[in-house]
């Protein structure tokens, strides 16, 4: 037992199930890949006040959640505790939106980190694949974004989630509803911290999980009935893609997401099997925040999926996922001269692009023929010096247990029949 273990609320990614959330994250990509989006990689900690800008004063992760430190040289840094921002910053940086080709498309995959209270489903460390498209104010790019999703959860075999959908207005009809909202609130018994909340950002008090709020919200004033013809207009469009692209969702006049820069289109992937954290995924428009983190007017929309939460979707749906074998081929060599010889033929099979390994620390043949089992390879290789001494090598499967022998410089031809 080691002295150490992982910190409280964390996960450590081991096989084989390390396998799944690879084959998530990249069933997660695939559809962005093939739709525009180029790959981006952002540090993982930021300045302080990307996050406390960008995401918003008012919110649980600046005000909570979010892991800072202060440099040596007296920065002040934060671990990220979600990705636009940082996106959105990188791209600013690069100049991205001034090459003539907008929106720009980007995808990411990485770990962003909350000081959350811990549970199934809620991590302190947690992964995420995320998309963003900058620079365009369109409504096919938000029904882009939401029909990639739901193709990467069928592609994995999901079935049982469902996609919320709301709009939350511009800053044309949103102080109308604001003002609205929080004359509301003011008359409800809320504690103290809750009616600042409200004061900074009304729409946060929505999005509430304890029930003791949630029963005096009944009857809240909703934004739907607040939007502006143009917000009204741009919602039926997104609606009217997604629906003509075969994509189910649900309205959701209560949907408000736990970060301020949203705008207009929001939405969220739930699902069922998941308990109190049913959200898996979600996202949506955001034209305020290039400006507020001091760029230009670029209006934007992406979304984040958790690689963690979606595997759990998929034991509650008991799916498991058909992932290829780690091993392909497994060579056995019984003496020095065997070991260097084959030792030679897997680096060989490596290079044509067949996965191989190899009997490490000099077992006999019956324990190393356990390694060739627990391996999951198709196939086996077995030389000893009798078979080096012919000219052979026996080439085992490991299905039907036969057997035969191959010709040393005939190996690779032979391999590759067999798993062909």
């Amino acid at each position: 037992m080691s002295t150490f273990q992982a910190p409280k609320g964390t996960y450590d990614l081991i096989p084989p199930r390390s396998a799944t959330f690879l084959a998530v994250r990249d069933a997660i990509s695939t559809p962005l890949r093939n739709s525009g989006y180029g790959y981006i990689e952002t540090p993982g900690f930021e300045n302080v006040e990307l996050f406390s800008r960008g995401v918003g004063e008012s919110t649980d992760i600046v005000t909570k959640e979010m892991y800072t430190l202060t440099t040596k040289g007296n920065d002040h840094l934060a671990l990220r505790p979600e990705g636009t921002a940082s996106v959105l910053r990188a791209a600013l940086q690069a100049n991205l939106h001034k090459q003539g080709n907008l929106p720009v498309k980007l995808w990411y995959s990485g770990s962003y980190y909350r000081y959350e209270r811990a549970q199934a489903g809620r991590y302190r460390h947690f992964s995420q694949v995320g998309a963003e498209a900058i620079g365009a104010e369109d409504p096919a790019l938000d029904a882009e974004l939401i029909i990639l999703a739901d193709q990467a959860y069928r592609s994995l075999g999901l079935r049982n989630f469902r996609i919320l959908l709301n709009s939350l207005g511009d800053k044309e009809c949103r102080p109308v509803y604001r003002e609205a909202l929080q004359s509301f609130l003011r008359g409800l018994d809320l504690d103290e911290e809750t009616l600042r909340r409200a004061e900074i950002n009304p729409l946060r008090v929505l999005d509430d999980k304890r029930e003791a709020v949630q029963k005096q919200l009944v009857g809240a004033p909703l934004l739907g009935d607040y939007l502006c013809d143009a917000c009204k207009a741009y919602h039926e469009e997104v609606r009217a893609l997604v629906t003509a692209a075969g994509v189910e969702f649900e309205d959701d006049a209560k949907l408000v997401r736990g970060l301020d820069y949203y705008t207009r289109t929001t939405f969220e992937f739930v699902h069922g099997g998941l308990g109190s954290q049913s959200a898996v995924g979600g996202g949506g428009r955001y034209d305020g925040l290039s400006e507020m983190i001091g760029g230009p007017a670029l209006p934007s929309v992406g979304w984040a999926l958790g690689v963690d939460r979606t595997v759990l979707a998929l034991e509650a749906e008991g799916i498991e996922l058909d992932l290829p074998a780690v091993t392909s081929v497994f060579a056995v060599a019984i003496g020095e001269e065997a070991r260097r010889t084959l030792f030679g033929k897997v680096t060989e099979l490596r290079r044509e692009g067949i996965s191989a390994d190899f009997s490490f620390g000099g077992k006999g043949l019956k324990g190393a023929m356990k390694d060739a089992n627990r391996s999951g390879a198709r196939l086996a290789v077995v030389a000893g010096e009798r078979d080096l001494a012919e000219g052979v090598l026996q080439l085992k499967d490991m299905e039907s247990g036969e057997q035969q022998a191959v010709a040393v410089d005939a190996l690779l031809d032979a391999v590759r029949a067999k798993l062909a």
